[in-house]
């Protein structure tokens, strides 16, 4: 079972395991964002911190006989900070570490949309105390394409996190830009904001403390080899 192969007790109840929004060069190499590979990057050896929340959870609960469920040696809010799967056998996208950023006016020009898609990686209620999911979408333009990779994590009455990936090419650079932000937020510290923006990841974002953020370059090889032809009859 994957959840064995996971070390996990069980797995997030709505799991998309055969969604995949997959980018890739006809050279082979690019890169695919896959609800497996996402739930291999939650720690479940890091357990102290989700455990300590999770006993703040009950103390904020009257009935805490039912959040006693989720305090258990594994990250039971499925946090992960994955950023996509490179692919490739023989040439592969290098990963190198930079200052530049995504140019977000440059995103923000109208242009026609060529493409758009979303897709739901996985998702859990937590017990209906709050929800935990992961879900990628992707903008293709005549000049450029854009994904989003976001982890969202409301736990009721204690904390909200947000793990961004974005990744940004333009159609004349051999390379992308990725930029992976991490933000959290316990729930006492957004007193001043109205609690309908908790269930909107767009609306709470920007009230929500900047944990870890990490840009990178994905460059392209740098020489491609040729394709084989195929062997004359």
């Amino acid at each position: 079972r994957l959840a064995d192969e996971l070390h996990m007790p069980s797995l997030p109840e709505m799991m998309f395991g055969d969604n995949i929004l997959r980018i890739q060069h006809d050279r082979g190499f690019g890169i695919e964002f896959n609800a497996t590979d996402a739930l291999k990057c939650v720690n479940n050896c890091q357990g102290m911190i989700k455990v300590a929340c999770a006993e703040e959870w009950q103390e904020s609960r009257s009935e805490t006989e039912h959040s006693k469920e989720v305090v258990k040696p594994y990250d039971w809010t499925y946090t992960t900070d994955y950023k996509g799967t490179l692919l490739g056998d023989t040439a592969t996208l290098k990963v190198v570490p930079t200052t530049e950023h995504i140019n977000t006016e440059k995103l923000k020009a109208r242009e026609q949309i060529m493409f758009f898609e979303e897709v739901l990686l996985f998702e859990d209620e937590l017990h209906d105390h709050g929800v935990s999911s992961l879900s990628v979408k992707i903008r293709v333009m005549p000049s450029s394409f854009f994904v989003l990779l976001r982890f969202f994590l409301r736990v009721d009455g204690v904390l909200i996190r947000m793990n961004d990936t974005r990744l940004h090419h333009e159609a004349d650079k051999a390379y992308m830009l990725r930029e992976y932000t991490s933000r959290e937020s316990t729930i006492s510290s957004l007193k001043h904001v109205p609690p309908s923006l908790f269930t909107e990841p767009n609306e709470i974002s920007q009230y929500l403390p900047i944990k870890e953020t990490i840009c990178e370059k994905l460059e392209f090889p740098e020489k491609l080899e040729p394709k084989p032809e195929a062997p004359l009859e």
